[in-house]
């Protein structure tokens, strides 16, 4: 299980540690040690998918995985108060066809008084690149 921190998120190292957290948990691809992380109830924007609970995010984290092959996920703090913060990230992946993309993105969350996120809202967009242009390795 991955380490818990709890808000309120005061200290930047702190901040930056649980992104850490968030980084190497779902660089696992592991669907249900990362959807762990959530709260039973937890609520998700991802593109135009909306999921609610768990449940739901561990059955679209399996369809992700089996679609973005060799996921490689960095994450960067940009800024918290309180229970909330927003990340940036990139991640590379390739399909099936062999082809590879960097995948950009930021997200907005809010995590319980145990620490576990209830609330996901993520913007992602697609870059097709050359497999020779990965900077994620």
């Amino acid at each position: 299980m991955a380490e818990i921190i709890a808000p309120p998120f005061t200290d930047p190292e702190v901040a930056a540690r649980k992104v850490q957290i968030a980084q190497d948990l779902w660089n696992t691809r592991d669907p249900e040690r990362v959807a762990a992380a959530y709260t039973v109830d937890t609520q998700w924007r991802n593109r135009t998918e909306f999921l609610n609970g768990r449940a739901e995010v561990t059955e679209f984290l399996k369809r992700k995985w089996s679609r973005e092959l060799d996921y490689k996920l960095k994450k960067e703090l940009w800024g918290f108060r309180g229970n909330r913060m927003a990340v940036k990230f990139m991640y590379e992946w390739h399909d099936d066809s062999g082809n590879w993309f960097r995948s950009y993105g930021n997200e907005l969350w809010e995590f319980a008084d145990s620490g576990l996120m209830r609330r996901r809202e993520a913007s992602i967009n697609d870059l097709p690149i050359a497999e020779s242009a990965r900077v994620i390795r």
